[in-house]
């Protein structure tokens, strides 16, 4: 096969075609960097998000316990809020009054839903659970993320974005 030479003027190209090479490989160098840069980006922005979801957890756990260790340890009677469903004045956090589900026995155990962030569209929650013994006092406050509007107060337990904390304390 015989190679056919272009002539322009009085010269000869030989090498035709091989600015168009040279470009198209380092754009596809260039893109190729881009692209990897890009997906570097998109792993720091999820891995940061999911951080930041994260304190919003912890800090609905700790305002939870906050608020009951509070409640509990601000009554002057000997007995507490947790003890006596019908105390007064009305433990109320986060501008709302809490409503308790007491569970009596051996220990006295009340859970409680607390509304800690509510500035549509971000409702931080948690769920308190304070069980008084003879030997103490454990409370057990499990912050999360996702509180649905229709219900503020409730995790979004369906939600696969959903993160939740947990702090306990015992005194």
């Amino acid at each position: 096969m015989k190679i056919k030479h272009t002539t322009y003027g009085t010269r000869q190209y030989k090498n035709s075609g091989f600015a168009i090479l040279f470009a198209v490989l380092a754009a596809s160098l260039l893109l190729s960097i881009g692209l990897s840069i890009f997906s570097l980006t998109i792993k720091e922005l999820a891995l940061s998000s999911s951080g930041r979801e994260s304190e919003y957890a912890f800090y609905a756990a700790d305002s939870g316990a906050e608020c009951a260790h509070y409640w509990d340890t601000l009554s002057t009677e000997s007995i507490s809020p947790f003890e006596n469903d019908s105390a007064t004045p009305a433990p109320a956090c986060g501008g709302s009054t809490l409503s308790f589900t007491q569970t009596p026995g051996s220990a006295t155990t009340t859970t409680f839903d607390m509304n800690v962030y509510a500035v549509s569209p971000n409702y931080y929650c948690s769920v308190v659970t304070v069980t008084k013994t003879s030997s103490g006092t454990t409370i057990d406050s499990r912050g999360y993320n996702i509180c649905p509007s229709s219900s503020p107060s409730t995790p979004d337990y369906g939600n696969q974005n959903l993160v939740e904390r947990g702090l306990e304390l015992n005194y």
